[in-house]
């Protein structure tokens, strides 16, 4: 018997270390948890949404998820602390605009 969840999920090499993502496309494993378990979504309406993936690649990638859930829990905590950092260091172009003094 084939291994299901490696003809749906691969390993690839990022920036930040390896990173499970769904197969053929650009969508992590931690996105498909983070829809699913945080934001309440079934694996119909994550198809729904992005029809560029299949009801058995989200599966697997929640399977793969309850195999590997603290490695992915530790990705999602780094992603959100970087978002975090981003935030508080960065201003728009229009939050800059808005703070400068207006003459006249």
């Amino acid at each position: 018997m084939a291994d299901v969840i490696r003809d749906h999920v691969e390993v690839v090499q990022g920036p930040n270390g390896p990173k499970a993502r769904v197969a053929g496309s650009r969508i992590r494993v931690q996105d498909v948890v983070i829809w699913h378990e945080k934001l309440g979504m079934s694996p119909d309406e994550i198809v729904h949404h992005y029809p560029t993936i299949t009801l058995a690649d989200v599966h697997a990638a929640l399977a793969y998820y309850w195999d590997h859930r603290s490695e992915i829990e530790g990705a999602i905590t780094q992603s959100d602390a970087i978002v975090e950092a981003f935030r508080q260091n960065y201003t728009s172009p229009l939050q800059d605009k808005l703070k400068r003094p207006r003459f006249g």
